[in-house]
């Protein structure tokens, strides 16, 4: 089995109401996750699967059925996310000030051209990241990107507490 991390899209924060950590773990188990755990209430899991696939296909449908509309996932292996980590291209950066846009695909080529909203903010493209630099701010941005509704954004301190509960034994 391998280690794999789970990150939810507007849940507790966006929209999508109010969903218990321990409500969440109970549908990663039933969906086939084992050794399952959270951090924060933003929906981030950390668990083993034999088909983290299918695995996540089945959480998708345990919380549209709860939420009474998708709710999207985006997963990663305990590898992909160290090489997001490894992979940031403002290293010397304030961590809390480094958000990472994650998506299922992708971003397209022209993210950087269409953002909206932009003021100090800095965008680089990554495999299927996107990583922003909030000089002023996460909480104080009105940056928006069309595929932010696509995906969900994390910070690197977030990242590295989750790439080390998936990495601990």
């Amino acid at each position: 089995m391998t280690t794999h991390i789970a990150l939810l899209r507007a849940v507790n924060v966006g929209g999508t109401g109010k969903l218990a950590m321990a409500d969440l773990r109970l549908m990663a188990e039933e969906a086939g996750m084992s050794d399952v755990r959270t951090y924060i209430q933003s929906g981030n899991l950390v668990f083993s699967s034999e088909d983290p696939s299918g695995a996540k296909m089945a959480l998708e449908k345990s919380l549209e059925d709860y939420a009474g509309k998708a709710v999207g996932v985006m997963l990663r292996s305990a590898q992909e996310m160290q090489d997001v980590l490894n992979a940031n291209p403002f290293q010397e950066a304030n961590p809390s000030k480094i958000g990472v846009l994650f998506l299922n695909d992708a971003p397209p080529r022209d993210t950087v051209l269409i953002a909206k909203g932009r003021a100090d903010e800095e965008i680089v493209l990554g495999a299927r990241e996107v990583y922003i630099h909030f000089p002023s701010g996460m909480g104080r941005t009105k940056l928006r990107l069309p595929v932010m509704s696509e995906g969900t954004v994390r910070n690197v301190n977030t990242i590295g507490t989750l790439v080390k509960m998936a990495t601990d034994t």
